[in-house]
C-alpha cells in the first residue's frame, strides 16, 4: 500500500518526464538533433531501466561467442561505455596499469578478463570515442556498445535491449514513480529483445505470456530471446584458480539488483549474511577491514567479479594469500536452443549490413 501511494505522488512527474524524453527521441527521429552511424560495425547493448539487467555478462557474450569473432585478428574487437564512477574524464583505452577509478568498474572487468583480446574503451562523447578509437586502431572490426540505448547520437548498426524477468519493462514506470528512463514505448528502437535473468525451467507458456506482454511496444518483426545467469565456481583472489569446497560465506556485493545473486548463493552455499553496497560503489580499505573483522568463525568472503576488481587493488601481495577472499564469476546463458537463434539472428544481421 505504502509502495502505491508514493508511486500514485510521483506519477504526475513521471509523466512529465516522459514527455520530455520523448521530445528528445522525436528531435532525433527527425534528424532534428544529429544522431551519428559509425564507420564500424556497432552493436548496443543497453535497456529502458536504471541498471540491473545483465549488460556485462551481456557484452561478455557477445565477445566471446559473435559469430565473427573466429575470423577476426587479435585487437579488432573493442568495447565502448561511459566508464561510470570513473574519477577521469575523455576517451581512454584500458591498460594494465588502469584502475576502476580510471576508467569504471565494469570496463576494468572486462579488460582484467579478456587482456590483449579486446581493446576496452571509455568515453563519455560516444561519437568522438568511435573516432579516437579507429584513428588509433583503424583495424577495429567491432564496437560494442555498453548501456547506449538513449545514447541517441550515435546510431548503432544493431542495437540489442536486455530486460529483466523479474522487473520486466512493460510492468515499470518512467523516473521517479518508476525504473524507466523513459517510456515503454521505447523498446521499439530495439532490433532484438533479451528476457535476462530468466530461471532455466521457464515454461514455454510463461515464455509466450511475456512475449505477448512486450510486443506491443516493439516493431513486429522484432525477435525475443530468453536467457538465465549461470554462475561458475567460486574463484580465490590468492591463486586466480576455482574452489569446490567452499561452505560458509559472507557475500559482499556493489550491484543495482542483488537479489538473484543472493537467492544462488542462499541455494549453493551456507550464506551467514549479505553485505550490501551502492552499484558502482567505491570500496575502502575500512570497508574491507570492517567485513574481515565482523567474519565469522571459518567462514570466507564471496563477492562479484565486478566487486573483485575494486578489492583487490585494495590488497598487497601478502594480504592477497592470507585473507579468505573469493569472487564468483557469472555468464550468460540462453535458454534450451536459443542461443543458436540468437547466434543466427546476429550473423544474419551483420551480412545483411554488409550487403
Amino acid at each position: 500500500m505504502k509502495r502505491f501511494i508514493v508511486k500514485s505522488i510521483f506519477l504526475p512527474l513521471s509523466i512529465l518526464y516522459g514527455l520530455i524524453i520523448d521530445f528528445r527521441n522525436w528531435l532525433f527521429d527527425n534528424q532534428l538533433l544529429p544522431s551519428v552511424r559509425p564507420s564500424v560495425y556497432s552493436i548496443s547493448v543497453g535497456n529502458l531501466t536504471v541498471g540491473g539487467t545483465g549488460k556485462t555478462p551481456m557484452v561478455e557474450f557477445l565477445i566471446k561467442r559473435y559469430p565473427s569473432s573466429v575470423y577476426m585478428n587479435k585487437g579488432s574487437v573493442a568495447t565502448l561505455s561511459r566508464g561510470y564512477g570513473r574519477k577521469t574524464r575523455g576517451f581512454r583505452v584500458a591498460t594494465a596499469n588502469d584502475t576502476a577509478a580510471t576508467i569504471g568498474d565494469e570496463p576494468l572487468q572486462i579488460h582484467r578478463k579478456f587482456g590483449a583480446q579486446v581493446r576496452v574503451c571509455v568515453g563519455e562523447r560516444r561519437v568522438e570515442a568511435i573516432r579516437s578509437l579507429l584513428t588509433l586502431h583503424p583495424e577495429t572490426d567491432l564496437v560494442i556498445l555498453d548501456d547506449a540505448f538513449q545514447h541517441r547520437a550515435v546510431h548503432p548498426h544493431l542495437s540489442i535491449m536486455l530486460t529483466d524477468y523479474s522487473r520486466p519493462f512493460y510492468d515499470d514506470y518512467p523516473f521517479p514513480a518508476g525504473r524507466l528512463r523513459e517510456r515503454r514505448k521505447g523498446a521499439r528502437r530495439a532490433d532484438a529483445i533479451v528476457v535476462t535473468k530468466c530461471p532455466a525451467n521457464l515454461w514455454e507458456a510463461e515464455q509466450q505470456r511475456i512475449i505477448a506482454r512486450i510486443r506491443p511496444y516493439t516493431r513486429s518483426e522484432t525477435p525475443i530471446f530468453f536467457a538465465g545467469l549461470q554462475y561458475g565456481q567460486p574463484v580465490s583472489f590468492a591463486t586466480h584458480q576455482p574452489v569446490a569446497d567452499l561452505k560458509n560465506v559472507v557475500l559482499v556485493s556493489g550491484l543495482a539488483n542483488a537479489d538473484p545473486l543472493e537467492k544462488y548463493v542462499r541455494q549453493t552455499f551456507e550464506m551467514q549474511k549479505h553485505v550490501r553496497f551502492a552499484d558502482h560503489y567505491a570500496y575502502t580499505r575500512t570497508d574491507l577491514e570492517s567485513v574481515l573483522t565482523n567474519l565469522p568463525d571459518r567462514s570466507v568472503i564471496l563477492t562479484t567479479e565486478k566487486d573483485w576488481v575494486k578489492l583487490d587493488a585494495l590488497l598487497t601481495a601478502e594480504e592477497r594469500s592470507v585473507w579468505p577472499l573469493y569472487y564468483l564469476p557469472v555468464a550468460t546463458q540462453f535458454l534450451s536452443g536459443q542461443e543458436s537463434a540468437f547466434l543466427a539472428f546476429l550473423d544474419n544481421h551483420r551480412q545483411l549490413t554488409r550487403a
